[in-house]
């Protein structure tokens, strides 16, 4: 009896582990195809790197007492990922307006989800208006 449950505990710990390998594995062959479409971009665009070139806009609704998606967070960006984002968060009675650097194509300071959507779609050149993605958790 002891035995047949070592078995089977055995059994679910090796198929859970394909699984969990397998969606491992699904994910880093995203962020490798990712990889290879900014590669391809700023090989592709032999300009002034140095030039902002990509631009991307997310707009969403920040606050539940507002729809419409007035909210937005643009980033622009140059062909080595540096640039800025951004992000206007509108209100009923107040607008607040943020500006972060980027810094190959990462922000120099923590990035909002919105924020990060707009910077990864200007570097994938998939602007200039994207529709928001669902918050990962």
């Amino acid at each position: 009896m002891l035995v047949t449950l070592w078995v089977v505990v055995g059994a679910v710990a090796g198929v859970s582990g394909v699984v969990i390998g397998y969606l491992a594995l699904r994910q880093a062959r995203a962020a490798v195809d990712e990889c290879r479409q900014m590669l391809a971009r700023q090989v592709g665009n032999a300009g002034d790197l140095r030039a902002i070139r990509d631009v991307a806009v997310c707009r969403y609704d920040a606050l539940e007492e507002m729809t419409g998606r007035l909210s937005f967070s643009v980033a622009m960006i140059n062909g080595l990922g540096d640039g800025i984002v951004l992000t206007s968060i509108n209100g009923r009675s107040e607008t607040r307006t943020y500006i972060r650097p980027v810094v190959g194509g990462r922000g120099g300071q923590p990035l909002a989800p919105e924020e990060e959507q707009a910077v990864r779609a200007a570097r994938l050149g998939l602007g200039p208006e994207i529709a928001p993605q669902p918050a990962r958790r």
